[in-house]
C-alpha cells in the first residue's frame, strides 16, 4: 500500500474535483424555481412534467454546459472508484472486485442519465413555445424520454445501493485500509444525510444546491476515503 500512497492521493483529489463538477452541472440543469403558475401553457401537462417545468426558464447555453460538465467529469469519478477499490484491498477479493465494478458501471450509466436532462429541458421549452396543435407531438417526445430515464435510472440506483452495501460490509470487516468507522460512509448514507441536513440550511443554500444532492454525497464520500488513505 505504501507505494500507492501518491497515486491514491492524486486519484482522490481527482474524484473530489469530479464530484464538484458534477454538482455544478446538476445546479446548472436543475436549480430553477419556475412553477406552472407562471406558464399556463404547461399546466395541462403537469403530471407528465413532474417538476421538469423548472427547466423552462433556463438559457440554452446553461443547459448545454450543465450536461457536458457532468459527462466529462465522469472519468474523474472513475479515478476515485479505483482509489476505493485499492483501499478495500485485504478484504474478500471477489466482493472487492464486484464492489469496484458496480461503482464503475453505475458511473458510466450515470453519465448518460445526467446528459439526457439537457434534452428534457429542450423539450419542456419547446412545449411552452409551439402552437397548441403541436404540443401533443412534444408531449409524446417527453413521455418517451421519461421512459428512457426510468429504464436507465432504476438500474443506476440499484447498482449504487448494492455497491454501497458491499463497501460498508467490507470496511466493517476491519480487513481493509479504511478505518472501520468509514463503513457508515457511502453514497447512499451520505445522500440520506444530505436530505436531512438540507432542511436546516438557509433557503438560498437550498435553492443553489437544487438537484445536486447525489453529487454532494459523492463529494463527502470521496473526501472521507481520500483523507483516511492519505498517509497509508
Amino acid at each position: 500500500m505504501e507505494q500507492l500512497i501518491i497515486p491514491l492521493r492524486i486519484t482522490g483529489l481527482l474524484a473530489l474535483l469530479g464530484a464538484l463538477l458534477y454538482a455544478i452541472g446538476d445546479v446548472l440543469l436543475l436549480a430553477s424555481k419556475a412553477t406552472l403558475d407562471g406558464f399556463p401553457r404547461l399546466r395541462p401537462f403537469e403530471k407528465l412534467l413532474s417538476t421538469a417545468e423548472r427547466m423552462v426558464v433556463l438559457p440554452p447555453n446553461r443547459m448545454i454546459w450543465g450536461a457536458l460538465i457532468g459527462v466529462f467529469a465522469t472519468p474523474l469519478l472513475l479515478a476515485g472508484f479505483w482509489q476505493v477499490y485499492q483501499g478495500l484491498t485485504g478484504a474478500n477479493e471477489a466482493l472487492t472486485l464486484v464492489t469496484g465494478l458496480l461503482f464503475a458501471v453505475s458511473s458510466v450509466i450515470g453519465a448518460f442519465v445526467h446528459g439526457t436532462f439537457y434534452y428534457m429541458g429542450e423539450y419542456v421549452q419547446a412545449l411552452n413555445k409551439v402552437e397548441d396543435g403541436s404540443q401533443a407531438v412534444i408531449a409524446e417526445m417527453i413521455a418517451r424520454h421519461r421512459k428512457v430515464l426510468i429504464i436507465t435510472y432504476a438500474p443506476l440506483m440499484i447498482l449504487v445501493i448494492l455497491a454501497s452495501i458491499l463497501f460498508s460490509i467490507l470496511v466493517a470487516s476491519g480487513r481493509t485500509a479504511f478505518p472501520v468507522w468509514v463503513a457508515a460512509v457511502n453514497p447512499v448514507t451520505m445522500t440520506l444525510a444530505w436530505m436531512m441536513i438540507k432542511r436546516l440550511l438557509p433557503k438560498f443554500v437550498r435553492d443553489w444546491t437544487e438537484g445536486a444532492g447525489f453529487s454532494i454525497a459523492y463529494f463527502v464520500f470521496f473526501a472521507c476515503t481520500t483523507i483516511t488513505l492519505w498517509n497509508g
